[in-house]
């Protein structure tokens, strides 16, 4: 599920783009509550299974045993030592996944997790993004974009291309190919065989439009005017993640809250057929593997069966991993989860007014106050599905929120909105959600 769009929306306040942005990398350690984290670029979400495994290991000898996997398809290794950065590094080079270390903050890539697998007529975007990350390690000037810099590599089925990334390549049934630049509703034509180029392009034209006007941004949405809109209409995108259970070309599954400890990865390696593909929903496609290891997969603690309560539902790190947070809430809305029946509208628990990648669109807010929780429906009775962003330590915050206290800037202003709100204990609080998650106007 996407994060929050970022607070150049309609009357938000306008981020400080006048320094550096502090988004967590390999290299570069991000000190929380709970210990350092450190966030592991996997461009496309695409691991192989020795790379997935090596992760496993890097978790279990150097953080608190966890793998966290991001809207954007990378993972995060939470509880590390702060003296731990060269070991982690190492780990990570050897096994393929740190291949620059001046670049490893902009390999952020997301694709169609499901390209490939069914009968559906696109592009084989795996390849784009191999090409992509490549070009993009060996160009020097791609080192001056933000870690928060986003390109996505869609298909043709639109499930990417619904993140509003800030370069987004569309791929046509007809073979055609439209560049989309940040939220854009038309896009450019692009060449056959010069799709990476052209992706590579308008990222450099970014960071030049912005040299030569003196402006400050980290993404394209946020300076709508500083390139040109290109001249085809767009199509509505429909945003879908891949369906958990058996796909026509391999399985589906999801993780609670995007977490799972060490054994549980070992057993998604175990069940897959060598090359695991996490997705920007916080779950995981293997391409190829039988459905018979779904059983497995379900015993290990995977979702695995559609409609779910668990299906559209994230919380915010909280306590103990977060100082800011008032409440545990990921134990909290586990066990409303657990207690209720159905899904509905998207969910996000939080432990603060920060509200850590809280969902776009419409989505019921269940915000930690210290005597409980404070339930409410919000944003718009339909939207668009927002962009993606990961910053904050806790996980991953808003678009345009960053490290620290200037994440205020994409807080949600509930007030603002025009919806009302419920107070409830603990024990009311899953009657509640359920409820919420059920409106429809």
């Amino acid at each position: 599920m996407p994060p929050t769009p970022d607070a150049t929306a309609p009357g938000a306040a306008v981020p400080d783009r006048g320094r550096a942005d502090a988004c967590p990398g390999a290299l570069r350690l991000h000190t929380a509550d709970d210990g350092a984290l450190a966030r592991v670029r996997l461009p496309g979400g695409l691991l192989t299974d020795r790379q997935a495994l090596a992760l496993a290991d890097a978790a279990e000898a150097l953080g608190d045993g966890e793998l966290e996997t991001t809207s954007r398809g990378n993972v995060q290794l939470r509880g590390l030592a702060s003296h731990c950065a060269a070991d982690l590094a190492e780990r990570l080079r050897a096994a393929g996944l740190l291949p620059s270390d001046t670049h490893e903050r902009v390999r952020n890539i997301v694709a169609s997790p499901l390209a490939g697998l069914d009968t559906r007529a696109g592009a084989d975007v795996q390849t784009w993004v191999r090409e992509l990350d490549a070009r993009l390690c060996a160009s020097d000037w791609a080192a001056g974009l933000s870690g928060k810099f986003l390109f996505a590599l869609d298909d043709g089925r639109g499930d990417v291309a619904a993140l509003d990334a800030d370069v987004t390549l569309i791929a046509g049934p007809d073979g055609t190919r439209l560049l989309r630049l940040g939220r854009s509703a038309s896009g450019h034509p692009v060449e056959a065989g010069r799709e990476v180029t052209a992706v590579l392009d308008a990222a450099r034209s970014f960071l030049d439009a912005l040299r030569a006007s003196g402006r400050k941004a980290w993404h394209l949405r946020e300076v709508p005017d500083l390139l040109p809109a290109g001249t085809v209409p767009l199509p509505a995108f429909t945003g879908a993640a891949p369906v958990v259970g058996a796909l026509p070309g391999g399985l589906s599954v999801g993780l609670r809250f995007g977490r799972a400890s060490a054994a549980q990865w070992r057993a998604l390696v175990a069940a897959c057929a060598g090359e695991l593909r996490l997705t920007p929903w916080r779950g995981a496609v293997l391409p190829g593997a039988p459905a018979e290891r779904l059983a497995d997969l379900a015993a290990a603690g995977f979702r695995t069966l559609p409609g779910s309560p668990w299906e559209r539902a994230s919380a915010c790190t909280g306590l103990p991993g977060c100082a800011k947070s008032l409440a545990d809430v990921r134990a909290d809305a586990a066990r409303a989860l657990d207690a209720a029946s159905g899904g509905g509208l998207p969910v996000h628990w939080s432990g603060c007014e920060r509200r850590c990648g809280h969902p776009a669109g419409r989505w019921v807010d269940v915000l930690a106050t210290g005597q409980g929780y404070r339930v409410t429906v919000n944003g718009p009775a339909a939207g668009p599905v927002g962009g993606v962003g990961e910053v904050g330590p806790d996980g991953e915050v808003g678009p345009d929120g960053e490290v620290g206290a200037a994440v205020q800037a994409s807080a949600v202003d509930v007030s603002a909105m025009g919806v009302s709100a419920v107070d409830v204990t603990n024990e009311e609080m899953a009657e509640a959600v359920a409820e919420a998650r059920r409106t429809t106007k």
